[in-house]
């Protein structure tokens, strides 16, 4: 039995919850993959997977070996790419995560100019405003912003954006413009419930922090693009949050003459072991794509300032 190949059997099953699922990401029959797992099963002498009505699920002894021959064959497409040189494209598959907002606006449009240039690599996005444990979910690179909560974890800056308190014009028009924070009280506020409700401002070296309470509060920010452009109120949020309102004027930048600090994008990778190439190639790519003019300077003019 070629071991490679029963482990890319395994992970196939266990990432697809089925051995029909398996099989039609391989291009191989449904039988192969059940007899080569139980082939597997044979020679460790262990049972990796558990099979009920409801699908199959990993034992414990299978969720360890889940996670060995992952590294493992990471492992060996790094060798073959080392073999091949920096020439070789990339084969295999990549699983990445990244917050949903943040994703469907600057990352999935440009994903397929990714995909042509690595016609051999299959990609995962698995997309959750939540901080999720990579390991235990397989990914390969997670995109973050904000403050990393864990300092000892494999990260690298792939760039920041400025954070501005933002409005529509017809919310402004029917609310009133904030002159300075502490008008953000008599103002509806849109607030994270991941983040702090305690909005910090500088200003020619004096600080002001400002408690909102909201009466609507969001675990998505999803949610909070939405009801910002619904015109509900007003909120903190980073450029990229807003990016085609801002350029386009139908998002506004109030309090202007007021800082907020900056927000950071990270690339974080899983403790323990090296970045792949693939993982590599992929924040590359994202540093790419958040230099474009969409992500940057076109979105610095249009505001109201106080």
């Amino acid at each position: 039995m070629d071991r490679l190949s029963a482990m890319t059997h395994f992970i196939r099953v266990v990432e697809t919850g089925s051995f029909s699922g398996a099989a039609r990401v391989l291009r191989v029959g449904q039988p192969a993959v059940s007899k080569t797992v139980a082939q597997l099963e044979l020679r460790l002498g262990v049972k990796l997977l558990l099979r009920s009505t409801h699908g199959l699920t990993p034992t414990e002894a299978g969720l360890r070996f889940y996670e060995r021959a992952r590294l493992a064959l990471q492992e060996a497409d790094e060798a073959d790419l080392a073999a091949r040189g920096a020439g070789a494209g990339l084969s295999g598959r990549l699983r990445i995560s990244a917050a949903p907002t943040f994703a469907r606006l600057h990352v999935l449009p440009h994903l397929p100019r990714f995909l042509d240039a690595h016609p051999g690599l299959d990609i995962d996005v698995v997309l959750d405003d939540r901080t999720i444990d990579l390991i235990a979910e397989g990914i390969d690179v997670s995109l973050r912003m904000g403050t990393l909560a864990d300092s000892g974890v494999v990260a690298r800056k792939l760039a920041s954006s400025r954070r501005s308190v933002l409005a529509t014009a017809e919310y402004v028009a029917r609310a009133g413009m904030p002159r300075v924070p502490g008008d953000l009280a008599d103002h509806e506020t849109l607030v994270f419930s991941q983040l702090s409700n305690i909005w910090n401002f500088t200003r020619e070296g004096a600080e002001v922090s400002v408690l909102v309470r909201g009466r609507a509060r969001f675990n998505a920010a999803e949610g909070i693009r939405t009801a910002v452009l619904a015109h509900m109120g007003l909120t903190i949020a980073s450029d990229w949050m807003f990016a085609p309102e801002l350029a386009d004027g139908r998002v506004l930048r109030l309090l202007e003459a007021w800082t907020l600090p900056d927000i950071d994008l990270w690339a974080v990778f899983p403790t323990g072991r090296l970045a792949t190439a693939k993982a590599r190639a992929f924040a590359d790519f994202v540093v790419t794509v958040m230099q474009a003019p969409a992500c940057g300077a076109a979105l610095r003019d249009r505001a109201l300032s106080a």
